[in-house]
């Protein structure tokens, strides 16, 4: 159990009106993973990462971190979101302060920690973040891949285990999800578990080592990239599209070709393609 950060167990959720947002969800998330939940909208995601750090009570069932069962008790909270930070799928749900650096230090402060320590939490998440030299800024005159990685410098200077993101790339042009998925690849190689919530097939394909796919509250598959992607039965009942990847190759394959439809990235289809040619 040593290795699990964060683990549901037949975590359901029913909303005051009766709608079933969860049902009996159990998910194991490892040290140093990076996940994805993917699912149409509607699925369940955002109330499902609602429950990672307690700001959502479960109906039934329980979440548990580092082997701990969330207690919904103020001084039991605070912990929980030591250890896992969550950046909203909207920054404006998030950045509320008149400038950049007292946004970022709004986390630190709360944990009580000396002046001195919050100054260099803002430098160093600022830093990494690619945003220093925009302290004084006002967040809401910032674009939105900016304001996103201010979101995301503002849970980092909080030093979670485990960071929770809500469609992280969601709005983003080209340029501002490559910076995106690249500071979560420089903090997952730091130790970081990194969940991430998306329908966007090809940013999921470059980044995550294992899937869930949450369907109408129900997780309805796991497994890595090559196992939920070439699974077409699957991404059709969850309203996903295939990569791009995967479309070519199962068009080789309905024109009789020999291809192996489980391969995913640019590189694996390249192969099959030059094996084709040569082949020929």
């Amino acid at each position: 159990m040593a290795d699990i950060h964060l683990e549901t167990k037949n975590l359901s959720f029913t909303y005051h009106d009766g709608t079933e947002a969860l049902k009996n969800v159990n998910i194991q998330i490892k040290k140093g993973e990076k996940i994805a939940i993917m699912g149409p909208n509607g699925a369940g995601k955002s109330t499902l990462f609602s429950h990672f750090n307690g700001l959502t009570e479960p109906t039934s069932g329980h979440v548990e971190v580092e082997g701990e069962k969330i207690i919904f008790e103020r001084e039991e909270l605070l912990k929980v979101r030591q250890k896992v930070g969550i950046v909203f799928q909207d920054p404006n749900d998030q950045l509320f302060a008149p400038t950049v650096k007292e946004d970022v230090a709004f986390g630190p402060m709360n944990l009580g920690l000396e002046y001195e320590e919050v100054k260099k939490r803002i430098r160093e998440s600022l830093e990494m973040v690619g945003m220093s030299g925009f302290e004084d800024k006002t967040p809401h005159h910032l674009s939105g891949g900016q304001q996103k990685r201010v979101a995301i410098a503002g849970i980092v200077a909080m030093r979670p285990d485990i960071m929770i993101l809500d469609e992280p790339t969601a709005g983003l042009d080209p340029e501002g999800v490559d910076k995106v998925l690249d500071i979560l690849d420089n903090l997952n190689k730091e130790g970081m578990s990194i969940v991430i919530s998306s329908h966007d097939i090809e940013m999921v394909n470059q980044f995550a080592d294992k899937i869930f796919v949450l369907y109408n509250g129900e997780i309805i598959a796991e497994g890595d990239k090559n196992q939920i992607f070439s699974d077409k039965e699957l991404l059709k009942k969850a309203h996903l599209k295939a990569p791009i990847t995967t479309e070519i190759l199962y068009n080789l394959k309905e024109k009789g070709l020999d291809v192996d439809t489980g391969k995913i990235t640019i590189d694996e289809v390249t192969d099959e393609i030059l094996k084709l040619i040569d082949n020929n």
